[in-house]
């Protein structure tokens, strides 16, 4: 492809995701918000704007919606908390920023940026993150913003499967049921993620969770851990996962998969294919990937039953996908 080309690609979490689940309004719902998400993203490459800008409009929007396991639709821990996860990083210059555990920056996204760009560090935890970010002037909200009630029933349910008690509705917890209806459980699998290549050829790579459902002692999983969920680099690709993220932190599957392209040469579709088909099945794990070369390659590769998915390049239509059948 030339180098007036630009491209992105964006995921809103895999899992069991099947025709049968989905009511017409529910799929619409979806497609709609991973539209709009592409179409804020591909704004930026439009304007010769960088990689990196159009990954995080791309995926504030998606944070901003309930329907998505990602800033104000993220699901609860077992203690009644939402702690958001995210991370960013740079392919032209291997600059990275992640944060995790936050509850009070409202779009993770950016403050995973700002680490990067404003901080000496790479990663940065709870309290700290939640500081960091205040202290840098960015938006915070009080943690009952993100409460959105089907999560708490969800909360519930997995904690009653536990053996756990339930703690109390956080304090302002709304009961807001507007996007209860339009809203499909994916399961432990929820994350948003976006991947894109610039006029310059630059890549980057983001993605932000709100982790999985009752999760304990703090828990982290590969979407804040550059390697493991969230890679990028000029020489190969940029890569964001979702999944169960335990093994895509022991397969360091976004790394592996940069790997399998500049240094084995294997076209992207088949290095994504490689980590999500045989290595994450071999290991009983499940999830997916999306990802973007420099030279303009774009592929998604996941083994579950659906990944909410969108794609768009220069002199090529919007493609929304969310079933394993379609293209």
């Amino acid at each position: 492809m030339s180098a007036s080309n630009w491209s992105l690609v964006l995921h809103g979490g895999s899992g069991v995701i099947e025709r049968a689940d989905l009511r017409p309004d529910q799929d619409l719902a979806y497609r709609g918000v991973l539209a709009k998400a592409a179409e804020a993203g591909a704004a930026v490459l439009r304007a010769d704007g960088a990689a990196l800008d159009a990954v995080e409009a791309a995926i504030r929007v998606l944070e901003d919606d309930p329907l998505f396991n990602a800033g104000r639709g993220a699901v609860f821990t077992a203690d009644g908390r939402n702690e958001l996860d995210a991370a960013i990083m740079d392919g032209a210059t291997l600059e990275a920023g992640a944060v995790a555990g936050v509850s009070r920056a409202r779009n993770p996204i950016s403050a995973a940026r700002a680490v990067m760009e404003r901080s000496p560090h790479v990663l940065l935890v709870g309290e700290g993150a939640d500081a960091f970010a205040a202290a840098e002037g960015l938006a915070r909200v009080d943690p009952s913003y993100f409460f959105v009630d089907r999560r708490w029933r969800a909360l519930e349910k997995q904690l009653a499967r536990d053996g756990l008690p339930i703690p109390p509705r956080p304090p302002g917890a709304s009961r807001d049921e507007t996007h209860a209806a339009l809203a499909h459980d994916e399961g432990k699998r929820g994350t948003v993620g976006v991947v894109a290549r610039d006029v310059r050829a630059d890549v980057a790579a983001g993605t932000s969770t709100g982790g999985t459902t009752g999760k304990r002692w703090g828990r982290v999983g590969d979407s804040p851990l550059i390697g493991a969920g969230t890679y990028a680099d000029n020489r190969s690709a940029a890569v964001s996962g979702t999944g169960e993220g335990e093994y895509f932190i022991r397969l360091s599957a976004a790394r592996a998969i940069a790997a399998l392209v500049e240094l084995k040469g294997l076209p992207l579709q088949a290095a994504v294919d490689q980590v999500i088909q045989r290595d994450l099945t071999a290991l009983g794990g499940q999830g997916g990937v999306i990802a973007v070369t420099p030279d303009g390659q774009m592929a998604w590769s996941f083994n579950t039953s659906g990944m909410y998915r969108a794609r768009i390049a220069d002199g090529e239509p919007l493609a929304v996908a969310i079933y394993k059948d379609e293209p």
